[in-house]
């Protein structure tokens, strides 16, 4: 587009206005052409725009100055002020006639150069109108390609869904294909017990292939009869001709049947090759299987056989050694008394010297003596030498044997976390959810500490050690085998170690959901939360964002880049309360609602962006005074809610562009109680009753799961709502079952197993990483 100072003028109109009306300011002009050449000689340059500093070319005055009083004349900016600062000669000061030739002259140079300028502001003006032709024109094109380019916006995002469709097909078709695994995992099962019942069929089939066989025989044997029998016929076919007719029918019968029973005979040769070669194939499988479980078996029994020598060795040794310290004592001893003595003998000789230069005689017996002394000290020495070499060489073994005995001792630990690494792989292919059970330790309160030992047992077989727990009730005894049992010497540093990489998990984008599940003073807030005020003790809560936080720290030199919110509410009496709302704001009614993406939303709910693990103690400082807690027979300070920690985690590869969400959710839950342990009355009467109505209701969602009935109940309370997409979804879920070893609560402590084995059986679905793009929704999702 062209500038607003094109279209003005080189100079002001009412400067040449001025000069043309006040020819008497001027004074006599010279007869100077305004074409060709400066008076210097030198070519001028074309006039340029005064105010917008672009020169004009030949061709942008208008088409009619070739027809007008210019002519072909163009003026140039020296032109312009040699005209005004021109100077009139004076040869007469007094001639006027030549003074008004003269002032004509000028005048008229100057109203050429007017007319000059008018057509040239018209040619401006005409470009102008030009100018604007083509601006209209090219906001036309613009508009028509701003339309192309919705229209191809709209093409674009039709395509962005067909390829969405695609990739929820081929999600499925995923699915459906690890189902096919699954499905041909147990297709080799089923062909297993099928080989077993072939080799059944096997020997049934021989008995039949036998009786067969026999059959066989007694047919040959009748075709025999009957061939005699037709040669008898024909001998007597003349004296027999009226019965001939019928002859013939029964020949003919019995050789169709003859043929028949040769048909079979084929086919059933042809069924014993079969079955015969299946059995070849079957028998070389199952040999090739058995030949790898025997060199697996002898494998397994030579570390064993080998671990065992390594002990008796060692046991063998220690004794020995402790033998040979006992003499090296005994021999530094000896060492020492003929050190002393051999300074007696020195001092005691000195003296004799000295006093009795006539004993040498017993001055020589003496030197003899120690002569003889100093080879028994050469003699001990010796041996003191070859027996401390000696036990340099038992010590050197003995380290190589204990070095034998922690390489074995750490291939077991990596085999045992092999194990546990494989046993989580295949719970995420399967979709269960993983259960850890947690037995607290007795605590003075607690009757019958003697009976520890009769309530609860652990399995040390290699199945089921640190898998298993056994309760007694009753004198009958229920086995329990679970992802992880915990005895009640572990402390809180190996139960996170446990589920370290379960909370890894959300940062690397998938949703992960931790609650603890078991009877009113089991240890389950304490296991999620800790103590207060003993570091040592901190639960699952603060440590698991201690180590998010951390691994966020090393994961910023790889481009990773997070933001982090947290909420946190309580479920109580089916009544959803923010313990991070300001304070004086109550009566909120809060709303759960899930979207298409199944992820829980919490309507109003309080959102908070976090940067540090002390922001979030903070946080949960304030929620626990916000928490409903109470008083019972059976807990000093017993939750009354359902506590629901939110963690939601954004991040950003910069270097990849790659963007993952994941969310972390750690659920305490309240305890289930019976009335007549608990002994609530009022409102704790009213609380219990809403907290065992949410947790029966869980129960019957976990059943519905369990048995995959096309129904679920989570509507019928606010916790099961609020945990569908955990219980229901692609989410990786682990429940924590908290039970107490006193003997008076074995009771509730097996119905809290064995809802945990239910919970254990059920199939989820295979957890989802989200690599979605951030949502312009900030509020956060339980799911």
């Amino acid at each position: 587009m062209a500038t607003k100072n094109q279209n003005k003028p080189p100079f002001p109109n009412h400067n040449l206005t001025s000069t043309a009306t006040n020819p008497s300011s001027r004074k006599c002009i010279g007869d100077e052409k305004m074409v060709g050449t400066a008076n210097n000689g030198r070519s001028r340059q074309a006039f340029s725009v005064v105010n917008g500093g672009q020169d004009l070319c030949p061709n942008s005055a208008p088409a009619s100055n070739a027809g007008s009083e210019c002519g072909g004349i163009e003026f140039t900016r020296e032109d312009v002020e040699a005209l005004l600062n021109e100077k009139p000669k004076r040869k007469d000061r007094f001639n006027l006639k030549e003074r008004c030739d003269n002032m004509v002259e000028y005048i008229k140079r100057l109203k050429l150069c007017v007319k000059w300028f008018q057509e040239l502001e018209g040619s401006y003006l005409f470009e102008q109108e030009k100018l604007l032709n083509m601006l209209e024109s090219a906001e036309q094109k613009c508009n028509e390609t701003e339309g192309q380019m919705k229209n191809k916006e709209e093409e674009l995002n039709s395509i962005i869904m067909e390829l969405r469709k695609n990739y929820a097909s081929l999600q499925e078709k995923f699915t459906k294909e690890e189902t096919d695994k699954l499905d041909a995992v147990d297709s080799l099962a089923k062909e297993k017990e099928a080989r077993l019942n072939f080799e059944r069929s096997q020997a049934s089939l021989s008995e039949e292939l036998a009786k067969a066989q026999r059959e066989l025989l007694s047919s040959n044997q009748k075709i025999s009869s009957l061939n005699d029998m037709y040669k008898r016929l024909q001998d007597y076919n003349t004296s027999l001709q009226q019965y001939n007719g019928k002859l013939h029918t029964d020949l003919s019968t019995v050789e169709n049947e003859l043929k028949h029973v040769e048909k079979e005979k084929a086919t059933i040769v042809e069924s014993l090759s079969m079955l015969r070669g299946q059995l070849t194939m079957s028998r070389a499988s199952q040999d090739e299987a058995i030949k790898q479980k025997d060199a697996l078996v002898n494998e397994a029994a030579f570390l064993r056989a080998e671990l065992h020598q390594v002990r008796d060795d060692r046991d063998r040794l220690q004794p020995l050694v402790q033998t040979l310290t006992t003499d090296v004592v005994k021999h530094k001893e000896s060492t020492e008394k003929y050190v002393a003595e051999l300074d007696h003998l020195i001092i005691k000789t000195n003296e004799l010297e000295a006093t009795c230069s006539l004993q040498n005689n017993k001055i020589r017996i003496l030197q003899n003596q120690l002569a003889t002394a100093e080879e028994k000290l050469q003699l001990y020495d010796s041996s003191a030498l070859e027996t401390r070499t000696e036990f340099e060489g038992q010590k050197k073994l003995i380290n190589e044997l204990q070095n034998r005995l922690a390489d074995a001792e750490f291939k077991l630990v990596e085999g045992e976390m092999l194990r546990k690494k494989l046993h989580n792989t295949i719970l995420e292919l399967k979709g269960n959810i993983r259960v850890f059970c947690r037995v607290r330790p007795l605590l003075p309160d607690d009757g019958g500490i003697s009976m520890e030992g009769k309530v609860f047992s652990y399995p040390t077989s290699i199945e089921t050690l640190g898998r298993g727990i056994d309760v007694v009730q009753s004198g009958q005894k229920h086995a329990f085998t679970f992802d992880q049992v915990f005895m009640p010497e572990a402390t809180q540093d190996d139960v996170f170690v446990e589920i370290s990489q379960l909370v890894q998990s959300a940062l690397d984008g998938y949703k992960v959901c931790i609650f603890a599940y078991g009877q009113t003073g089991s240890g389950k807030t304490y296991t999620m939360m800790g103590r207060p005020g003993h570091p040592e003790q901190k639960g699952l809560i603060p440590r698991s964002l201690e180590q998010i936080f951390q691994t966020r720290q090393s994961l910023q030199p790889q481009g990773w880049r997070y933001e982090m919110q947290v909420s946190m509410l309580e479920i109580y009496n089916e009544t959803i309360r923010d313990l991070l709302s300001t304070p004086g704001v109550a009566g909120k009614q809060y709303a759960i609602k899930h979207d298409a993406n199944g992820n829980a939303h919490v309507s109003d709910l309080t959102i908070v962006d976090v940067r540090s693990a002390k922001e979030v103690s903070f946080l949960l400082d304030q929620a626990a005074q916000s928490r409903s807690v109470g008083k019972t027979q059976m807990n000093e300070q017993s939750s009354r809610s359902h506590f629901v920690f939110t963690l939601r985690i954004f991040g950003v590869n910069e270097s990849t562009e790659q963007e993952v969400q994941g969310v972390l959710n750690l659920i305490d839950l309240a305890g289930s109680e019976r009335l007549s342990k608990s002994g609530s009355t009022g409102d704790r009467l009213k609380e219990t009753q809403a907290i065992n109505k949410s947790l029966s209701s869980l129960s019957d969602v976990i059943l519905a799961l369990a048995k995959k009935e096309d129904h679920i109940p989570f509507r019928n309370s606010k916790l099961t709502y609020l945990l569908q997409p955990c219980l229901g979804g692609d989410s990786k879920t682990l429940m924590f079952v908290n039970v107490s070893p006193d003997p008076s609560s074995v009771g509730e402590s097996l119905c809290s197993l064995r809802f945990a084995a239910r919970v254990n059986a059920c199939e989820i679905g295979i957890p989802r990483r989200q690599t979605n793009t951030r949502p312009s929704d900030s509020r956060l999702s339980y799911g």
